[in-house]
């Protein structure tokens, strides 16, 4: 029986089932970054909340046209190129080689389509002269301005009316407007900033006309869903909205956005000093360890970014790892060991099915790749080899969806490893382990206690478990 999925529609303030308007296929569009500054964690999480979704609709066995653009030319870009003397077109270059290096390092699939703004101009224009053609748009020197009091319907994405609209980022304060909150289709040039020829004269696109254009070319003119960050339903996506609508070219069936991040309760901006790139982050923490963070709690919940929660977060990949690890060595060299088809890994993986089917519930699914960790354990405690088989097959099924515990435990473990010199590798780790089992087996107590201090001064601790003994870097 196929599986229903179910996400949240913020048009409609409620879950609704995905119905695909082309069947077995998907369309989705994310907006992307403007390109004027390495990512930060909320570009990480919007990004990794989208990745878990295109995952998770494969696994349903669904074609996803996956489309995520990149805002290569607008004011802030222009202003940070002119701040450090370089070309713009060099510094938009830069970042989103950084961009792409840093969504990599977090074990993001590459989209299926990655437009720049700046490829799309020609578009653009068609749109922007089709809307004025309409009346729903006007031109005052040089500039193009969409006349939200001509839009029916204005602010129904949003919950919001037009005399709501604060002036703030790219809503520009211009007494030239009909409406304070009429905004931008096309900006007329500027001395020294990068033009293009239009029917209005020299002058470039207005910001949200870029993902209005862009999607219909990619996906047609309407498609499955439209994905970014809670920050952009207003004014951006309203604004895409009625941009679309203006041009009678439907736009998406479901709406989808995901939660702010906060640091101390307070959402996260450069303005209150609270800002962290993912760089930042990754000086100190394997890209695994934050793309857990991120999608260990559901991707509309505000997400509290801390040290303790990266730490927690480790821990447990740790545990998963482990589990990964002891299966492993217990199966090496079994290759005629058939997994044993028994009922306790499918019971997981349906509950796991079930969360991610109902608004992509991450953290409950999590929930359920953790019993299935014990009970992996006590399999590999026992011995039995075809069920601890089945078992990681299981396991590590659920973790493709979540774009987790991939790897090898070995290159983990490893990632862990304190970045100084004087930490210790895995090998050299595992022989003072082994020698001090070796001493608390022949009850040298004295020479057991030296090497645990030992490990311990050199950044590993360790735990007696189980009969066996099991360690991590502090």
């Amino acid at each position: 029986m196929p599986q229903i999925f179910r996400i949240y529609n913020t048009m409609t303030h409620r879950l609704e089932e995905l119905r695909p308007l082309v069947p077995g296929q998907v369309g989705l569009y994310v907006c992307g970054p403007t390109v004027y500054d390495h990512a930060h964690i909320g570009h990480a999480r919007a990004v990794l909340a989208f990745d878990v979704l295109v995952r998770h609709l494969a696994a349903l066995g669904l074609e996803v046209r996956y489309v995520r653009n990149y805002t290569d030319v607008d004011d802030k870009i222009i202003a940070r190129a002119r701040e450090q003397g370089r070309d713009w077109k060099e510094l938009a270059e830069g970042y989103i080689g950084s961009f792409e290096e840093d969504m990599e390092t977090l074990g993001c699939l590459a989209p299926t389509f990655r437009p720049r703004a700046t490829e799309y101009i020609a578009q653009m224009i068609e749109d922007v002269k089709a809307i004025v053609d309409k009346g729903l748009a006007y031109a005052v020197g040089g500039d193009v301005f969409f006349d939200v009091k001509a839009s029916p319907g204005y602010g129904r994405l949003s919950g919001r009316q037009s005399d709501d609209q604060e002036a703030g980022a790219r809503v520009a304060v211009d007494d030239r407007k009909r409406n304070p909150a009429d905004f931008a289709l096309w900006k007329a040039a500027k001395p020294g900033e990068p033009s293009w020829d239009s029917p209005w004269g020299q002058g470039r696109p207005g910001w949200h006309i870029e993902c209005s254009a862009m999607s219909a070319r990619l996906l047609g003119p309407g498609f499955d869903i439209h994905g970014g960050g809670q920050d952009l339903i207003f004014p951006h996506h309203e604004n895409e909205l009625a941009q679309s609508s203006a041009l009678s070219r439907p736009m998406a069936s479901i709406w989808a956005h995901n939660g702010f991040v906060n640091v101390n309760n307070e959402k996260m901006s450069k303005s209150l000093g609270n800002f962290f790139t993912v760089k930042d982050i990754l000086g100190n923490c394997p890209g695994e360890v934050l793309r857990y963070f991120l999608v260990s709690r559901h991707y509309r919940s505000p997400l509290e970014f801390s040290d303790e929660g990266l730490w927690e977060s480790g821990r447990a990949l740790e545990r998963v790892y482990r589990a990964l690890d002891a299966a492993e060595g217990l199966l090496e060299g079994s290759g005629d060991i058939l997994p044993l088809d028994r009922p306790e890994p499918g019971r997981f993986k349906e509950r796991f099915d079930e969360a991610m089917n109902e608004d992509l519930n991450t953290a409950q699914a999590l929930g359920h790749t953790f019993e299935l960790v014990r009970l992996l354990n006590r399999q590999v405690d026992s011995g039995d080899k075809p069920a601890a088989a089945g078992a990681l097959g299981v396991l590590r099924a659920m973790g493709r969806e979540l774009g987790l515990w991939q790897g090898r435990p070995s290159r983990f473990f490893e990632s862990l490893r304190p970045a100084n010199p004087g930490s210790l590798a895995r090998e050299e780790i595992e022989k003072l382990v082994a020698a001090r089992d070796r001493a608390r087996s022949g009850k040298d107590w004295a020479e057991a206690d030296r090497l645990r201090k030992e490990l311990s001064d050199l950044g590993v601790l360790l735990e007696d478990k189980a009969g066996q003994t099991v360690w991590r870097y502090a």
